[in-house]
């Protein structure tokens, strides 16, 4: 184990977690709520430092990311845990994982044992991809920072729920990312994934005024998330906090864990959704998993 960052102490001996807006209150011997940060006498330590679970080449645009270095591979990783709990997590068998023994059997691969392998697989960027990389945010930044010494781009595939404490280190460090915005609205996220949306919307806003690339992902969900007020609502967001040359990404929900009554997201519902956005001056609109 590694002595995590972004945590101070509490009452009666508990630690506090600093990484995301949950704020757990760790006893000792106990884990927060993404299931990889530990309390240990005193002091919490990422127990997924260093343990990739899942490394994979992809070309870049699976990640998705259509207009940072296109046609190039990106070495992707990612440990277990999430700091969210949504109900069609597609990668629930990381995400999900609470199991310390499976965790601990992981073989460890050092930062710099991950930008060699990018290197070797000539990979021009290594993503930090597939769980919520804000859990493992130590990793990701030791990793980032011989990265950039090495010439080799850094990618973040996150759901943005992160601390302005966290993105003020975290962020500087990485290339690109893309943001999965869940549903616009405050209702769907504590529904959904037991979240926030306010707290996304400020490490997006953060993000953008670093000047890094920015793409933006949504799942669209029959009956859940793909009403017009809430797809409005969210360009109208993009377009006047952010802009609207940001490259927007909708894709397709597929019946999946706690949603398996609900249908496939039709075809048409993703094309009505880029006809409204190109009407309102978005030029960069892309369809997935359709």
């Amino acid at each position: 184990m590694k002595e995590a960052a972004f945590y101070h102490c509490g009452a009666g001996g508990a630690i506090i977690c600093d990484l995301c807006p949950r704020g757990c209150i760790i006893a000792s011997g106990g884990v927060g709520f993404c299931g990889v940060r530990r309390h240990v006498a005193g002091k919490l330590y990422s127990l997924v430092y260093g343990r990739p679970a899942a490394m994979q080449i992809d070309p870049i645009e699976k990640k998705p990311f259509r207009e940072y270095l296109p046609g190039t591979a990106a070495f992707s990783i990612g440990t277990f845990g999430c700091n969210l709990d949504c109900a069609c997590c597609q990668n629930d068998e990381l995400s999900g994982c609470r199991h310390l023994d499976v965790m601990a059997a992981v073989p460890v691969r050092e930062p710099e044992a991950i930008v060699r392998l990018a290197q070797h697989y000539c990979c021009a960027s290594i993503a930090f991809t597939y769980n919520e990389p804000t859990v493992f945010a130590e990793y990701v930044a030791d990793v980032a920072t011989i990265a950039r010494r090495e010439g080799v781009a850094t990618l973040l595939v996150s759901n943005a729920y992160i601390t302005p404490m966290a993105a003020e280190t975290l962020f500087p460090l990485i290339d690109a990312a893309n943001f999965d915005l869940k549903g616009f609205s405050d209702d769907f996220y504590r529904g959904h994934c037991g979240g926030r949306l306010a707290p996304v919307l400020e490490a997006i806003r953060f993000f953008f005024r670093l000047g890094r690339h920015l793409e933006l992902t949504q799942l669209v969900i029959p009956t859940r998330n793909d009403s017009p007020d809430m797809i409005r609502a969210f360009l109208d967001w993009v377009g006047e906090q952010l802009s609207p040359e940001v490259p927007l990404h909708f894709t397709a929900f597929f019946p999946h864990l706690r949603l398996t009554g609900l249908p496939r997201t039709p075809r048409s519902t993703l094309e009505r959704i880029r006809e409204l956005a190109l009407a309102r001056g978005f030029r960069h609109v892309y369809l997935g998993n359709c």
